[in-house]
């Protein structure tokens, strides 16, 4: 740190012509200036400055240094200027990952209208049920939905997300709707990615294994399935909405719904994020804070 400081000031005699301007601008005293350049000089092992009570003058060898040391903070300060617009302007590559459906129909259009903002940025997109390791592949977001599972990423809610247990008309002409949670033992219920269903039962979360005859890692296949009368299925609000509006499917077991879920977008924690994921999640919760995608 000292031979900096003795550089530094070094270098603003020479810019600035004098000792006094030096100090000024680094916002000491004159003396301190001067005596930072003499421990330089002896340091060196060599003068780098002629002076006189009207000026100064560089030596063959401060003319020397001094070139280097311009260039040395001249570097530094593109350095800085570099850093600034990064911090400012996105750039490079934005990696995202998202669940397959949801980041097809309302994570991707997002992803699409950012770019047209910030047409410098590069996006790569990978949509997938697996949950990708941001870190050790390299992801600067992921979206996920339902209960976070604890980690050492940062997490944003971007909205809420409800999980309704349905069945169609024609199912529940068939068999009598479920009132309490113990009767799903006699419903065929369908299996999505996980062969257990999440309630609120008397004020706790209650992870329910459920049976059936029918499973598919596929929420289109799922919200098939029960619009066809196979049986029941519990589902995200994105995928049955529209369906509940229109009647083709039914929900049951309302008052058990979990409320602890939701939609985040999840990053790596960093002290400083880059400008490109900061202004992305900004988009983001913007976009969501104006009306949740599949309820408007």
């Amino acid at each position: 740190m000292q031979r900096w400081e003795r550089i530094e000031a070094f270098v603003e005699v020479v810019r600035l012509g004098n000792f006094s301007a030096a100090a000024r601008q680094l916002q000491v005293s004159s003396s301190h200036i001067s005596r930072l350049v003499s421990q330089l000089e002896q340091q060196l092992g060599t003068q780098l400055l002629y002076r006189t009570t009207r000026q100064i003058r560089l030596t063959d060898s401060g003319a020397l240094y001094y070139e280097s040391c311009r260039q040395l903070f001249e570097g530094f300060k593109d350095a800085e200027l570099a850093l600034d617009h990064h911090q400012t302007n996105p750039t490079g590559l934005l990696k995202i990952t998202a669940a397959t459906t949801f980041g097809e129909r309302y994570i991707a259009p997002l992803v699409n209208e950012f770019h047209t903002l910030y047409p410098q940025l590069k996006i790569s997109m990978h949509l997938t049920n697996r949950q990708l390791e941001l870190i050790e592949e390299g992801y600067d977001i992921a979206i996920r939905m339902g209960v976070l599972k604890e980690s050492t990423l940062v997490a944003r809610r971007l909205c809420d997300r409800r999980e309704f247990v349905v069945g169609s008309p024609d199912y529940f002409a068939h068999h009598p709707q479920p009132r309490k949670l113990a009767e799903l033992e006699q419903h065929n219920c369908l299996i999505g990615s996980r062969d257990h269903w999440l309630f609120l039962d008397k004020g706790a979360r209650k992870d329910l294994v459920v049976t059936g005859n029918w499973h598919a890692n596929s929420g289109p296949a799922l919200v098939d399935a029960a619009l066809r009368g196979i049986g029941l299925a519990q589902l995200p609000d994105y995928y049955v909405t529209e369906y509940l509006a229109s009647g083709q499917l039914i929900p049951v077991l309302d008052e058990y719904q979990f409320i602890d879920t939701g939609v985040w977008v999840l990053y790596p924690q960093q002290r400083y994020l880059a400008a490109k994921v900061r202004l992305f999640i900004d988009f983001l919760v913007e976009k969501f804070a104006a009306g949740i995608p599949w309820e408007q």
